[in-house]
């Protein structure tokens, strides 16, 4: 072949790959704090963004602290999505200030919080901050909703250009969470009880009339007498499922298993896979109630 042909084939590969390679320079860098989020915003926000995640797989929001890198990263992003963890409230200030001019979008904004204490379950004494609200309001599709619009409104204010494409993953991702919230009302029976080492699904028990009953509080591990109480309630009310979270590690958790005759379960509040999650969550609950 000559180099006139091998010149033509250069030009067309150019030709052709192009607009992949400048469709995805020219999407938008952003950062959310915990990776339920990135599945929301790529929802809405499809190949016009990339999304990077501040809180690493197997790190926990109430503790997290950015890497270096990820400062430096922040510095060149467009917008970061907050949502109210912990680890918000130390950071985010340091975050606007090495970035005066990045958008910061409230997903939680219009979201009334719930004392963290709500789902108690049993007595810690006085030893809890009444005062703590509880984050985790992407775990409830009825919240969940909310926090799609306010991504919505954020994006479209960032790219405007981009509005068309916005609305009609929205619509499709609201029908996404309608749909799941059907499947999980269809699964779980109000009244059922189910523990969990970490109180992160008191937002899901509340949008399903769950009870939430929690070995730790405010990130204290329970005493011998709590232990006790948690062991008679669960026999009670027949759960034989300790839910645990692999961002924390317990052994109270395996002591109350081994009590109640049952199992520790993973239950990762911070999955990628948002939908799927909350479904496996409502099977496990079910099950235990022989639904």
């Amino acid at each position: 072949m000559n180099n006139k042909w091998i010149n033509v084939f250069v030009l067309m590969a150019v030709v052709i790959l192009f607009p992949a390679f400048h469709a995805k320079a020219s999407a938008i860098d952003v950062f959310v704090s915990i990776t339920p989020q990135s599945y929301f915003v790529e929802k809405i926000a499809g190949e016009r963004v990339n999304v990077h995640v501040m809180v690493a797989p197997g790190a926990s929001p109430h503790t997290y602290e950015p890497s270096s890198g990820q400062m430096k990263k922040l510095a060149e992003a467009e917008a970061y999505f907050s949502i109210g963890v912990t680890f918000e409230k130390a950071w985010l200030d340091r975050i606007r200030a090495v970035n005066p001019d990045m958008a910061v979008v409230e997903t939680d904004r219009g979201i009334k919080k719930q004392p963290a204490s709500r789902h108690h379950g049993h007595d810690h004494g006085h030893d809890h901050d009444h005062g703590a609200m509880d984050p985790h309001i992407w775990l409830s599709p009825p919240l969940a909703k909310l926090q799609a619009r306010n991504i919505l409104e954020g994006l479209t204010r960032l790219d405007p250009d981009g509005r068309e494409a916005y609305e009609s993953n929205y619509a499709a991702f609201i029908t996404e969470i309608v749909e799941l919230d059907m499947a999980l009302r269809n699964r779980l029976a109000p009244g059922q009880a189910f523990l969990v080492y970490h109180p992160a699904w008191g937002y899901f028990a509340d949008a399903y009339g769950l009870e939430q009953i929690p070995v730790e509080v405010d990130g204290k591990a329970p005493k011998a007498k709590q232990i006790q109480q948690i062991i008679g309630q669960a026999k009670e009310k027949g759960i034989r499922v300790v839910m645990v979270q692999p961002q924390i590690s317990s052994r109270d958790a395996e002591t109350i298993a081994r009590e109640i005759d049952g199992d520790t379960v993973k239950a990762d509040p911070l999955a990628k896979n948002w939908a799927q999650n909350l479904k496996d969550v409502a099977e496990l609950i079910g099950k235990q109630q022989g639904r």
